[in-house]
């Protein structure tokens, strides 16, 4: 897999494209989280959106690496 990728005669590095699809989807997640009123079940709301921004992360990361 290489390790950068050329976006407009600049090298960009993989995983910065992952990065932005994973707010993509984070985004959508934490609508829907909210929506259904989850967050209030929990003791710390953002720190469960970082955390489920690092799931999304690495698990993308990884699928894009296999």
């Amino acid at each position: 897999m290489p390790h950068e990728i050329v976006v407009f005669d600049a090298q960009v590095p993989v995983l910065l494209p992952i990065f932005l699809v994973s707010l993509l989807l984070l985004w959508g997640l934490d609508g829907l989280l909210g929506r259904f009123g989850l967050y209030r079940h929990v003791w710390h709301p953002p720190l469960v959106r970082l955390a489920l921004f690092a799931c999304v992360f690495c698990s993308l990361g990884l699928l894009v690496m296999r």
